[in-house]
């Protein structure tokens, strides 16, 4: 059986967004010649229909070519390329498997097969596509190759990531001037934590698409990962340059620019996010927290307040809106926010520490010394909360316990804390029994 000059010109790619990376949507045509006069009228019909993206007339012209000669592979080739069009994805991949069982050798069939059954998660996409890398397509050879192995590294990526690496090494020799092989390649270096490996894919990938914001994103994120946030600083820029609106890159710029202690820029940065998702709590948690570092302390209290008022029940919150009233020495309403976080999350070691420290500012020694003691039980004493400690007691007249906390602060405190250490020094002397 003779093939059509159709379908030697025709390589097809099924609608598999996911496989390939890339919009597939829209299948790939090359341009129809002549049709030879032996053709069927109705096959020939239903080509210009194809042509014309008049799936509907097509498929029942092929429906009638295919009960006239149930082995017409090409029929059953255009009829799986319609079907796919239509939406009818198992019909599409039911006419594909007649086109190969017909014949087996057509790079075209086996590859919309492969593609097919990979869109619907199907492992027998790995024999069709396996067999679509061994055979010639019918034109744009090194394209159709390129598509094959590129399909077949994403299908076997999770049971084989060195196959995988391998085919997208094949598919990005094919094509060298197209970005996506190496794109896939990055994206699965940096799962299999090869980070050096997917920065030179990625950087690769971007010297042939400078604007590409896979390859700018992929960057960013392992200069993120590895700190190196003045790298990945640039590389954000370019991506909040070419797409002012995207909120995602923008929170990411603010993020790298609060780890490289520009607070006023991510600051910046992220009240224009919070602009553009002004429902987004994780945002404006990241800008309280921000304002509090930055020592804009009446922001970073509205703010928390604001989240409080949407998350009455959240330590975290509870825990920040204390520490901040504590940099405003407002320590009796840092008390009772940190008494709130305490209540909420009777674990959480450091709101103890914190309410510690509140207490003590309050003179309420005693409640001072039970957070002390609490937070000893989530985590290790440090010079801290000995001095803390020592100093509720010894204003309680505790002398005893005050002078073992004294002690045990100085045998830590490795002249970090002079102030505190003269302190604990010269109260010893004077709440020590004389020998």
């Amino acid at each position: 059986m003779r093939r059509s000059a159709r379908f030697s010109l025709v390589l097809v790619v099924a609608g598999c967004t996911a496989l390939l990376g890339q919009n597939t949507g829209s299948t790939i045509r090359h341009h129809k010649v002549a049709v030879e006069s032996s053709v069927s009228p109705d096959l020939t019909q239903a080509e210009a229909d194809i042509e014309k993206k008049r799936y509907a007339e097509a498929e029942p012209l092929l429906h009638k070519v295919i009960a006239a000669d149930p082995e017409n592979y090409e029929a059953w080739f255009d009829l799986g390329f319609v079907c796919n069009g239509l939406g009818k994805t198992q019909d599409s991949i039911d006419a594909y498997r007649k086109s190969v069982a017909a014949r087996p050798d057509v790079f075209e069939s086996n590859l919309n097969l492969g593609l097919m059954l990979a869109k619907t998660g199907d492992p027998n996409s790995e024999q069709f596509l396996r067999a679509a890398t061994t055979l010639k397509p019918t034109a744009n050879i090194n394209e159709g190759h390129a598509r094959a192995w590129l399909s077949l590294a994403h299908v076997v990526e999770n049971r084989n990531p060195d196959e995988a690496i391998d085919a997208y090494k094949k598919a990005a020799a094919l094509q060298p001037n197209n970005p996506e092989p190496l794109l896939s390649a990055g994206a699965l270096f940096e799962k299999e934590n090869r980070f050096s490996d997917a920065e030179q894919q990625y950087k690769h990938a971007l010297a042939l698409d400078a604007s590409s914001e896979d390859a700018l994103t992929g960057l960013a994120n392992i200069y993120m990962r590895g700190q190196r946030f003045a790298d990945a600083e640039p590389l954000l820029r370019r991506l909040v340059s070419l797409h002012p609106g995207d909120a995602p890159a923008r929170l990411q710029l603010g993020r790298v620019l609060a780890a490289a202690g520009k607070d006023d820029d991510a600051i910046a940065e992220l009240q224009i996010v919070e602009k553009l998702e002004p429902s987004n709590t994780t945002l404006q948690r990241d800008l309280a927290g921000l304002y509090s570092s930055a020592g804009k302390l009446a922001d970073a209290e509205k703010s928390y307040r604001s989240l409080l008022a949407a998350s009455p029940n959240d330590a975290e919150l509870h825990h920040a809106l204390g520490v901040v009233l504590m940099r405003e020495r407002r320590f009796p309403d840092a008390q009772e926010e940190l008494l709130k976080a305490v209540t909420l999350k009777p674990d959480f070691g450091g709101a103890y520490g914190d309410l510690a420290a509140a207490a003590s500012e309050n003179k309420n020694y005693e409640l001072a010394i039970k957070a002390t003691d609490a937070r000893a039980k989530f985590l290790p004493e440090i010079p801290a909360s000995y001095f803390l400690r020592a100093s509720a007691y010894d204003h309680l007249r505790d002398y005893k316990l005050a002078a073992q906390n004294y002690h045990k602060f100085l045998e830590v405190a490795n002249g970090q804390y002079p102030d505190q250490e003269w302190q604990a020094k010269h109260r010893l002397l004077a709440i020590e029994p004389k020998r």
